[in-house]
């Protein structure tokens, strides 16, 4: 029983100290800075063909930040294959895994600014992520191997990561642990079978639309939602009812 309380516990009590070591105004400042940097590395990417088709280790090192980012902004892995085919795969993969682990470290610092805000303090309040938080908080640690070295989704531990107050040397540490085998199978992929450009531009824009797509189905809907209004009721309608209610 005491495990399933204490992220409970830990959450609490971190209400009250990230709220006052860090103003409202600074950790704004602070957000947007963050993604700010993100964007800036994003936008050098898309919009510089060069940039893209380099075959640079320094382009890989900081292309793993907006691909690591939040929910992950573009896919990482097409990418660590086609690194593959120009160099060696262990150093495709130590190249990936200390960017992939500073920026990791970034969504901690990120999350953690998001701490203290309103809307992330109702969110704690659901019970259904409480109930995800206590069944993280039983095994993290493996949560977190698992999660970084097979293909399921690893957003999700950025967000348990800090709701449980888990160390962020031991996130890190698991970051670094899962995702520098995994980024040097990929590369091995890349090295040992001479996949087509084409084809793994075809996987890449596949891999973003798929993360993408919630989000840009939440925009439809929402927009949609605004340009037709609930339909209102006829005047005959509205006269009916009052008549019949007077009757």
């Amino acid at each position: 029983m005491s495990g399933l309380t204490v992220p409970t516990e830990l959450q609490e009590k971190s209400k009250a100290g990230r709220g006052q070591a860090t103003t409202p105004r600074k950790r704004v400042f602070l957000i947007l800075s963050e993604c700010a940097l993100i964007l800036v590395l994003l936008s050098v990417w898309v919009f510089s063909g060069e940039v893209r088709e380099s075959t640079s280790l320094l382009v890989l090192f900081f292309y793993s930040f907006p691909s690591e980012f939040l929910v992950g902004l573009v896919p990482h892995e097409p990418v660590l294959i086609y690194y593959g085919t120009y160099h060696t795969a262990w150093v495709v993969a130590l190249v990936s895994v200390v960017s992939t682990v500073m920026a990791e470290g970034l969504n901690y610092s990120l999350f953690g600014l998001f701490y203290g805000m309103p809307a992330f303090r109702a969110a704690l309040d659901k019970k259904v992520v409480k109930r995800i938080s206590d069944l993280f908080s039983r095994m993290p640690f493996t949560a977190i191997l698992f999660a970084g070295f097979t293909p399921v989704p690893f957003f999700p531990v950025r967000f348990l990561v800090v709701l449980t107050e888990y160390p962020v040397w031991k996130y890190l540490l698991g970051v670094l642990l899962s995702r520098a085998p995994r980024f040097y199978l990929l590369a091995l992929v890349g090295a040992f079978f001479e996949v087509p450009k084409l084809l793994l531009a075809a996987i890449f824009l596949a891999m973003l639309v798929l993360v993408n797509l919630p989000a840009m189905s939440k925009i439809l809907n929402g927009s949609q939602a605004q340009a037709d209004p609930a339909p209102q009721p006829e005047e005959s309608e509205v006269s009916g009812k009052v008549s019949g209610e007077v009757a």
